[in-house]
């Protein structure tokens, strides 16, 4: 069997290809799989790191502003497809699959004009241009999410599989929750807040972090937090400037990233988060409570929509970029984190959107979409 993934630009794009991709190798370990990308993006290095091989094009997303510089990365994307078709002449595809983003619109030009068996998984709430414009053409639509369903109305091979992630529900034992947090170093009489922005960290929320913690609003709770490794060191600074000590701060531990990011959701007692579309399943997955502050974008409120999957569910919260501040949030915060049964009604809510067997069901449809 031979395969090509179009994924590019973010984690939100790749790393769903990615999980795709193994679960293809674990039913046919001597497919040969090749995802699509451009030079740019997170592909680089998240793609060769799974072990798969990386054809590279030039693809460009559509902005809004008119000028000289997006025509001609209009032109680039379109002539790209010339190079996608003779790539596809010598490897000749059984299946193309695309997980969205502005690199599938190339590709899926070929593809459906080839008429080789296609699919297209979404993993926002609200489908993304290039879904909507080969939603028609393709044999398969997947979704994460039963919402996206309504605008995808009148395509009748539209399926709920959910979004493939690696964080799933885990019980912990108290002991176990003991010694994780004496790991990290915090307390373990407290609840835990769980604070993060993405691999990168978000400004926008550690500003408000910081604000909230060094005016320690956080007395009757402990804040696990990561603010990104390139925002780190600035946040270390920022503190010094206050007299602060990053580690030994109280009721709270600052790291520049999170390798153990399962095993803390799972025991956390609430989040405080962006909610791109793998935050919102994993959060469902692990049912917890959660606040979110959306990614605001110029071109789509994606965010936005994915964090009202949950909030419309009271699962949770959602405070808006510009609105927010450490008295916002700590406002937002307190009632939950302070309100156990309050938590867990959240979380059970949050559960009810989350799918078992995501990866799967995505290979049935893919041996579906084979046949047919």
């Amino acid at each position: 069997m031979k395969v090509v993934v179009a994924a590019a630009g973010t984690g939100g794009h790749i790393n769903p290809g990615i999980a795709i991709a193994n679960q293809i190798k674990l039913h046919h370990p001597e497919a040969e799989i090749v995802f699509i990308g451009t030079d740019r993006g997170l592909e680089n290095d998240l793609v060769p790191r799974a072990g798969y091989a990386l054809k590279t094009i030039e693809a460009y997303g559509l902005q809004k502003e008119i000028s000289i510089r997006n025509f001609r990365n209009v032109m680039k994307t379109f002539h790209s497809k010339k190079d996608i078709e003779e790539y596809f002449q010598k490897f000749k595809p059984d299946l193309v699959i695309g997980t969205g983003g502005y690199v599938c619109v190339p590709v899926f030009e070929v593809a459906t004009k080839q008429k080789i068996p296609t699919i297209l998984h979404e993993s926002n709430a609200y489908p993304g241009r290039a879904v909507k414009m080969f939603a028609k053409k393709v044999n398969r639509v997947l979704v994460g999410f039963e919402d996206s369903k309504q605008f995808l109305a009148g395509i009748g091979h539209v399926v709920v599989t959910g979004n493939p992630t690696k964080v799933k529900k885990k019980e912990t034992t108290s002991e176990e929750k003991k010694s994780i947090l004496e790991v990290i170093g915090v307390k373990t009489n407290l609840p835990i807040v769980l604070v993060f922005g993405g691999s990168q960290g978000a400004k926008r929320i550690n500003e408000a972090m910081l604000n909230l913690i060094a005016e320690k609003k956080n007395a009757k709770y402990q804040i696990i937090w990561a603010t990104g490794p390139k925002q780190y060191d600035e946040i270390k600074e920022t503190l010094e400037q206050r007299d602060l000590n990053i580690n030994r701060m109280e009721n709270a531990k600052i790291l520049p990233y999170i390798y153990n990011m399962e095993e803390l959701m799972n025991i956390a007692d609430l989040l405080v988060c962006r909610s791109g579309a793998m935050t919102i399943t994993e959060i469902a997955n692990v049912e917890k409570p959660a606040i979110f502050i959306p990614l605001p974008s110029r071109m789509a409120n994606r965010q936005e929509d994915n964090a009202r999957v949950l909030v419309k569910l009271n699962a949770a919260r959602m405070i808006l970029n510009e609105e927010l501040t450490a008295e916002r949030l700590a406002k937002e915060i307190d009632p939950i984190i302070s309100d156990e049964e309050k938590r867990k009604k959240m979380g059970k809510n949050a559960g009810k959107i989350s799918i078992a067997g995501v990866e799967e069901k995505i290979y049935t449809e893919i041996k579906k979409c084979l046949k047919s």
